[in-house]
């Protein structure tokens, strides 16, 4: 009988936290957030993602420099990119109050000055809320590993 009694504590401590009410608004929140990012990408809607970028939002990304939301929105309302896919997967949110850290797996495949090129990064947003709403401040991404199989 103490065995089954140590192993119910053991899984007890094992157990996340619960989830407050709050908590669960936010992550349903920043999961819806996160589609209208997507969607904004897929459409070339530089007026959305400006409204989703806070402002000193910097986005870092692979065999780029930084670039800050004013060069970001300057890119996009130039019409030079164009994504014909923009999934993401793989998602987790963390919420800490009034900041966020959304991490994961981005697969895209975008127009870029008459090239197309592919791409299969590991990404990281850094998101505030300020006055009641999310905002992202950082994007960063990098390249995903290659799988390798040694068996």
């Amino acid at each position: 009988m103490h065995s089954i009694a140590a192993l119910i504590a053991a899984a007890g401590l094992t157990q996340a936290p619960p989830v407050t009410p709050s908590e669960t608004a936010d992550t349903k929140e920043l999961f819806h957030l996160e589609e209208v990012w997507n969607d904004a990408h897929i459409h070339g809607d530089a007026e959305v993602l400006d409204s989703l970028w806070a402002d000193g939002f910097v986005v870092t990304v692979p065999r780029m420099p930084a670039i800050s939301k004013p060069d970001a929105l300057g890119i996009w309302r130039s019409g030079h990119v164009k994504f014909q896919r923009y999934q993401t997967s793989d998602v987790a949110i963390r919420v800490y109050g009034d900041a966020a850290v959304v991490t994961g797996r981005l697969q895209r495949t975008r127009d870029f000055n008459g090239k197309t090129v592919d791409d299969d990064w590991r990404f990281t947003k850094t998101y505030v809320r300020r006055d009641r709403r999310w905002q992202v401040l950082a994007f960063h991404a990098s390249e995903s590993p290659t799988e390798t199989t040694n068996r």
